[in-house]
Parts: C-alpha cells; structure tokens; sequence
C-alpha cells in the first residue's frame, strides 16, 4: 500500500512540477518575444539559457 500512495504522490508531484514549468516557459517566451522587439541581445541570450534549462527538465519530466 506504501508503494501505491508513493507512486501517486510523484506522479502528482510531476504534475505539478510540469504546470509551473509550463508557466515558466510562456513567461521566458514573452521576455524573448520583447528583447527581439527591443533588440536586446543580452536579454535574448540570458532568456534562450533560461529556456533551454526549461526544456531539459521538460525532457527529464517526459522520460518518467
């Protein structure tokens, strides 16, 4: 029985996890969108670190 409320405590875990990284990952698109407009390229290169971090754990999240 532990092992069943361990595994639907993760999974929840996951959920949750993966609905603040979506959040996350609208926000840092939002910022790229306005340093392209701005043509900010320390914004854009800081940003596109950012999003690439998001997409790995996006990727990690994926492959449980």
């Amino acid at each position: 029985m532990k092992q069943v409320m361990n595994a639907y405590r993760k999974k929840n875990l996951d959920k949750q996890k993966l609905a603040v990284l979506r959040l996350e990952l609208n926000y840092e698109l939002a910022v790229l969108f306005d340093a392209l407009q701005e043509k900010d390229e320390e914004v854009k290169v800081k940003t596109m670190r950012k999003l690439e971090r998001i997409r790995s754990e996006l990727i990690k999240l994926e492959a449980l």
